[in-house]
């Protein structure tokens, strides 16, 4: 496995991405040690109830201090689809770029959430979580921690997500009301070129039917479950399952 030292290029920037909790050293300290161009700080959007502002301010104080660039993201840090997609599009803004995620500054929540987000999108393996090892703990009355002991990588792992043309398809159904008819899709997938389409015009429609459902349908349907189809009527109609919503909430 490459270490932070190896995996850097000259037209790459160490980019850290950090929750911010009741910590300040294991934020500061691991970017100042592994030279960290700019630190993402995570801060919860709701400021009347983020009781760790204080912090914040410190934060971004020692790191200006040490010339790296802050840069404050607000998320909704008691949500976890919202903490995977704030991580998602630091790591989409940060393309080209070699990107650390602190999985031990925040909640435990937050972990979970920039962990899956590291395992999710690093088609670009250029993502690299690490775990902080404190060296003292004194309690809630500060900084719940002072000092570091270990830097740990953690192996960024695969989860496998949606390709795109199924993450578009889904954006759709979403901007629908959650549901369409299979026709209303079949019509949108064809114009939006998420399907091919190769007959003429006597057999357009039963051949636009039969792509959708195998380029489509299938796989949304059979390999995600991110979907339903029902019969109402004459018509069918694809309905997001709570899977599909759920996964929404970060893809889209």
């Amino acid at each position: 496995m490459h270490t932070v030292d190896t995996i850097m290029s000259n037209s790459n920037l160490r980019v850290h991405v950090a929750p911010v909790g009741f910590e300040i050293d294991r934020i500061v300290i691991p970017a100042k040690q592994r030279k960290a161009d700019k630190v993402w700080l995570l801060v919860h959007e709701n400021k009347a109830e983020d009781k760790a502002r204080p912090f914040v301010e410190k934060i971004q104080k020692q790191l200006q201090k040490a010339n790296i660039e802050v840069v404050i993201e607000y998320h909704d840090r008691l949500d976890l689809f919202k903490i995977i997609k704030s991580i998602k599009q630091i790591i989409e803004k940060e393309k080209g770029n070699n990107v650390y995620v602190n999985l031990a500054s925040g909640s435990k929540i937050q972990a979970i959430g920039c962990m899956m987000a590291c395992m999710m999108f690093n088609s670009q393996k250029n993502v690299y979580p690490f775990y902080v090892e404190a060296k003292d703990y004194l309690g809630f009355k500060g900084p719940i921690s002072t000092g570091i002991k270990s830097i740990n990588d953690i192996p960024p792992y695969e989860i496998q997500i949606p390709d795109e043309k199924h993450i578009h398809a889904l954006k759709i159904i979403k901007e629908k009301g959650w549901r369409l008819t299979k026709k209303d899709m079949a019509r949108l997938a064809d114009e939006q070129k998420l399907i091919t389409v190769n007959a003429e015009e006597d057999n357009y429609s039963q051949a636009r039917f039969a792509s959708l459902d195998k380029n489509i349908i299938q796989p949304l349907l059979e390999k995600w479950k991110f979907i339903k189809v029902e019969k109402v009527g004459r018509a069918r109609w694809i309905e997001m399952t709570e899977e599909g919503k759920n996964a929404a909430e970060f893809l889209i």
